[in-house]
């Protein structure tokens, strides 16, 4: 299959349209329409069902897309391998929970960024369980995700381990009284996240039942609306000791243990290691001492 028609495949479906793919890819609209009429062709598959929004996967589009991912990152790994001089280079794709890119990756990333200037770093946020398949689909080189993680082609390493609270408005009801007036609202973070898994795993089990839910996509969203009595949430101490709103709340521990996650980073075990993701393991090997945990 011609790579260039695939990465026209990938940036269609990306875009889901062929006006947007053609604008990114700096090219007219009939060229892509004509690589993808021809890898259609090779194929002997439909790829796109044309409507007037613009185009969406066919089952055939979609079984491809993943083989499609692989065979990018694999050409772009080959080449970083074909390159590697011994100078680290290059892009550095890197992903995190929004609570550890808050709290953690300035530093990390930081000192990477001056040791080694000619490395492009590129940070994606979202929840764990997102992160981990973007590692397998080879769209990230590594992610911090909370553990435990299992799977066979992964490998991870224990970075931080972050103890939980629960936090509310400092002035606000207790949880008792939160319950008795049926009024509990969980601000969490998206479907995906271990941290919304971890709390409903604990309001289950104390009965602090029913309860609504509150979605927000950053910390900073869900500490101000905590701050502001909207509702309770689960968060690591250390962001809401770092926060601008901790005067503003309410921490609680949970007892009679605390409840403790471990941060991991985790990349793929069949990865390239050259000079790039050495100078990542480096940072890693620094963030991870005794002193800075």
């Amino acid at each position: 299959m011609d790579p260039i028609a695939l990465d026209t495949f990938l940036t269609v479906a990306q875009h889901g349209s062929v006006t947007a793919a053609a604008s990114r890819l700096h090219t007219v609209q009939s060229n892509v329409t004509a690589r993808l009429h021809q890898l259609e062709s090779d194929l002997g598959a439909p790829l796109f069902v044309r409507h007037s929004r613009g185009v969406t996967l066919t089952p055939a589009g979609t079984r491809l897309l993943a083989y499609a991912e692989r065979l990018r990152a694999l050409a772009a790994e080959a080449k970083a391998a074909v390159r590697d001089d011994g100078v680290a280079r290059g892009v550095l794709r890197i992903g995190a929970m929004e609570t550890t890119a808050v709290m953690r990756l300035p530093a990390l990333l930081g000192e990477l960024h001056r040791t080694h200037r000619d490395v492009q770093i590129e940070v994606r946020t979202g929840p764990t369980a997102e992160l981990l398949e973007h590692v397998l689909a080879q769209r990230l080189d590594g992610a911090f995700v909370a553990g435990p993680v299992h799977h066979p082609r992964l490998e991870a390493r224990t970075m931080f381990r972050e103890e939980l609270v629960l936090i509310s408005a400092r002035d606000s009801l207790t949880m008792a009284q939160r319950l008795s007036a049926g009024d509990l609202t969980a601000i969490t973070f998206r479907e995906g996240c271990s941290y919304r898994q971890r709390l409903e795993t604990v309001f289950t089990a104390r009965g602090w039942l029913p309860f609504r839910r509150l979605e927000f996509g950053t910390v900073e969203g869900i500490l101000a609306c905590v701050a502001s009595d909207v509702g309770v949430a689960i968060l690591p101490r250390r962001v809401v000791e770092l926060s601008r709103e901790r005067d503003a709340l309410r921490l609680e521990a949970f007892a009679p243990e605390p409840l403790q996650v471990d941060t991991l980073f985790v990349r793929r075990v069949d990865a390239y290691l050259g000079m790039t993701m050495r100078a990542l393991d480096a940072a890693l090997d620094a963030a991870a001492a005794p002193d800075n945990a």
